[in-house]
């Protein structure tokens, strides 16, 4: 789900590097087909994302399956937030003549924009069973910059 959100000027590099690498790897990834094993590190260390629109909150859901709480780290702004995770895997098969050991480590890092201010004090995040939630609480409109006209 995209939402067309005005960007602040300190978002902008932010969302140009974000374009630009996915643009790059769109155009890499046709030209090197036959690299399976990046694309199954890709598919282990993706992060899927679901975000609704609760009435006063948005709910964000992030599946990440073998991430432990210390290896998250969540930032947020006003109409932003950055999930940054490390995930390792290790790997051992053994039979009567040899062992095989892999090992795999990766960063992955998704940034998803709200169309709203949201309240950074109030916002909450959880993980529970590879499922990362967070409620992003709507910040309340203030109608000071309103005011009725008398028409004369």
């Amino acid at each position: 789900m995209r939402f067309l959100v005005r960007k602040a000027p300190e978002n902008f590099i932010r969302t140009v590097n974000d374009e630009i690498s996915s643009l790059l790897n769109r155009h890499f990834d046709s030209y090197f087909p036959e690299a399976n094993y990046l694309e199954d590190v890709e598919g282990k260390y993706s992060m899927p994302v679901e975000i609704s629109d609760k009435g006063e909150k948005y709910e964000l859901k992030a599946e990440l399956p073998g991430v432990k709480k210390e290896d998250l780290d969540i930032d947020i702004d006003s109409n932003y937030v950055v999930i940054n995770a490390k995930k390792s895997e290790e790997k051992e098969e053994k039979d009567k003549y040899q062992t095989k050991t892999e090992f795999r480590y990766g960063e992955f890092s998704r940034t998803i924009y709200f169309p709203e201010e949201i309240d950074i004090e109030k916002t909450e995040a959880k993980l529970e069973h590879g499922i990362l939630k967070i409620e992003a609480i709507k910040k309340a409109q203030e109608n000071a910059n309103k005011k009725k006209l008398t028409v004369k």
